[in-house]
């Protein structure tokens, strides 16, 4: 996999630029950094401490033997699209998506060994949704395939589609939001907008679909095309123009409408498939209890 750096990444190290790879796990950045030049820099080794400049070349290359250590659970999923290359899954809300110290038997990765249990499957998630959200996973069913798509992410090729109910009705029936977002300085969660200059570049549309109220609560319906894929950046600029998203208890104020989750949905991926670079919509089914608001 190859990268050309943009001039966001000018000064920063080069840890800080893998870790946003789609696909790239905490366990294939490890297995990196053991492979003898399994991360070059304008084809010389280098370290994640090397500190980037714009236009750097790195390739990253994984060695020939893979294996893999997660458990295989037997956990119903919602398999929407499958072919030689690629898996996608409607994850449930509540669902995580890899395995880490407080989850390891209740993931994606579990169900979905389980459901390759009698094959060689490493799990290789090309995208990833939070915990609480719900819709499109995709996954790879091999390296030149999780290359290929995470390629798609990079390059900004693919066209994600959320939808989200939010606490109040936006004054504008459709816009833009682009403000900036940077972390907390006392969190390692925690986002918030910020000046321009500041954070990273952050650029949301959307458009009210329905609007309703639910015991006395404006509440409203949003397809949502998130233009640059940063951490909770749908959750952070909805807050921002005071509709945080139902069940949001981060930014907003964790009022759900009785879902009892949040009314977050990543409900369509448009990417090239592997085997013929043909355009496809993957879709997954609004969940229950969305629709329900608006009736």
């Amino acid at each position: 996999m190859i990268f050309n750096i943009p001039p966001e990444y000018e000064g920063k190290l080069l840890r800080e630029f893998l870790r946003g790879v789609p696909g790239l796990s905490g366990g294939i950045l490890t297995e990196l950094k053991k492979t003898e030049r399994g991360i070059t820099v304008n084809g010389e080794h280098k370290t994640v401490r090397y500190v980037l400049r714009t236009g750097d070349v790195v390739r990253l290359e994984l060695s020939e033997t893979e294996k893999t250590d997660v458990e295989p659970v037997d956990i119903p999923i919602d398999v929407i699209y499958e072919d030689g290359d690629m898996i996608a899954v409607n994850k449930p809300s509540g669902m995580p998506t890899h395995t880490s110290h407080n989850h390891h038997y209740d993931t994606l990765s579990n169900a979905l060994a389980y459901y390759f249990k009698d094959k060689n499957f490493v799990f290789r998630a090309v995208n990833r949704l939070d915990n609480p959200t719900s819709g499109v996973v995709l996954v790879a069913k091999n390296r030149p395939a999780a290359y290929y798509l995470a390629d798609q992410f990079y390059k900004k090729e693919t066209e994600k589609t959320y939808f989200a109910v939010c606490h109040g009705i936006q004054a504008q029936k459709s816009g833009i939001i682009n403000k900036n977002i940077r972390r907390e300085a006392e969190s390692v969660i925690i986002r918030s907008v910020c000046g321009d200059g500041e954070g990273r570049v952050c650029v949301t549309e959307y458009e009210r679909i329905n609007s309703g109220v639910y015991n006395g609560e404006p509440v409203s319906y949003l397809k949502l095309t998130p233009r640059t894929g940063r951490t909770h950046q749908l959750r952070v600029h909805l807050a921002y123009i005071g509709t945080p998203i139902l069940g949001d208890g981060l930014y907003g104020d964790g009022f759900d409408a009785g879902l009892g989750r949040l009314a977050l949905h990543a409900g369509e991926l448009k990417i090239k498939r592997v085997s013929d670079g043909k355009e496809i919509l993957i879709t997954a089914k609004e969940p229950e209890g969305f629709g329900r608001l608006f009736k």
